[in-house]
């Protein structure tokens, strides 16, 4: 008796391994396309959930940005019940401008699976996404383009709350692999192959095929391979500048023993000086944001920065959500000047 196709057999471990540690009845939905990534994912998640005592079901979010949006969101869930899941919702959204087409998208993606989500119900649901190897690999590639840090290098995580993404030890080429196996038809989104689309499409059709032949075909699996490793070290480093931050506002928050004593929204320059760069940074942005003032970008950490181990009287520096920071009396000071100053 045969086992199934190689790359079939590798989708559905991918995701028992991501799931093996839910609870009997636990609800797990998948975001689908009805690509292959996301077509191949629920047909592993139906034969997986049967195994475990799960409840499956698919969530389609049409964006309306394409004339056949609406047909190709029935076609994914034709397909996604012929894969072996029946409960299927289709969300209709309406995509925004801000921050560009790719990011509204996501945003109302997001929002409408979560939505869908919340009003079903269930404890502790999760909710799979079909990226893959070689999604990790162009989004390393696209955060090195931008002179990202060690976080952003580190590219997708795994699991992010409730969203588990089991796929990022997968090919892309196994889940169409798998798709084919199974007598499944995925769409294939035009977007996804034109030059002439999204940054992320040109990368994939010719700067992805450029390096696999000049650096061989490893290079997908290397680039995965060191976001997975980044993102064992992002974590360690962002632990310990919370770790740090806790410290430094308890001691801001302790009882005045004398008018030296801190605030909680003062830290005292000496004192963030002294730690590690790649601590001070992460302390300085965490610090800022959980004020208000965010998101920040690197221009906006540096100039944090600036005002504790570079300090030649420079004046307040702007930052986002009408924030300002500024050094007194040796102290790093975040405030809005639009709120009013509790004394010190």
């Amino acid at each position: 008796m045969t086992g199934p196709h190689p790359a079939v057999a590798a989708c559905r471990v991918a995701v028992r391994d991501a799931l093996g540690d839910l609870e009997l009845g636990t609800r797990v939905w998948v975001a689908c396309s009805g690509g292959p990534d996301s077509l191949a994912l629920a047909a592993a998640v139906a034969f997986v959930a049967r195994k475990q005592g799960l409840f499956a079901g698919a969530i389609i979010v049409d964006h309306g940005l394409q004339p056949d949006s609406a047909v190709v969101a029935e076609r994914a869930a034709h397909e996604v019940r012929r894969a072996g899941i029946h409960t299927v919702h289709i969300e209709r959204v309406v995509v925004g401008r801000a921050g560009g087409m790719e990011a509204a998208a996501r945003e109302a993606r997001y929002a409408a699976l979560d939505a869908r989500i919340d009003a079903e119900g269930g404890l502790d649901p999760v909710l799979l996404t079909g990226h893959t190897m070689d999604d990790q690999a162009e989004t390393v590639l696209l955060a090195l383009a931008r002179g990202s840090g060690a976080r952003a290098l580190s590219g997708i995580p795994a699991r992010r709350g409730r969203i588990v993404r089991p796929f990022l030890t997968v090919r892309r080429k196994d889940t169409l692999a798998a798709c084919q196996a199974l007598d499944l038809d995925p769409w294939h989104d035009p977007t996804n192959v034109s030059e002439d689309g999204p940054r992320r499409s040109a990368l994939r059709t010719r700067v992805m095929p450029a390096l696999v032949e000049v650096l061989g075909p490893g290079v997908v699996s290397g680039l995965a391979r060191s976001a997975a490793l980044l993102q064992a070290d992002a974590d360690e480093l962002d632990r310990q500048a919370r770790s740090h931050a806790a410290a430094a506002s308890s001691w801001a928050k302790a009882p005045a023993a004398s008018a030296a004593a801190g605030r909680a929204d003062e830290w005292r320059c000496d004192m963030l000086a002294a730690l590690p760069d790649a601590i001070r940074t992460r302390m300085l942005k965490m610090m800022a944001e959980n004020k208000g003032a965010g998101p920040l970008t690197a221009t906006h950490v540096a100039a944090l920065d600036s005002l504790v181990m570079q300090w030649k009287g420079q004046g307040a520096i702007s930052l986002p959500g009408g924030y300002e920071a500024r050094r007194e009396y040796g102290r790093l000071v975040i405030s809005h000047p639009g709120h009013k100053e509790r004394p010190a």
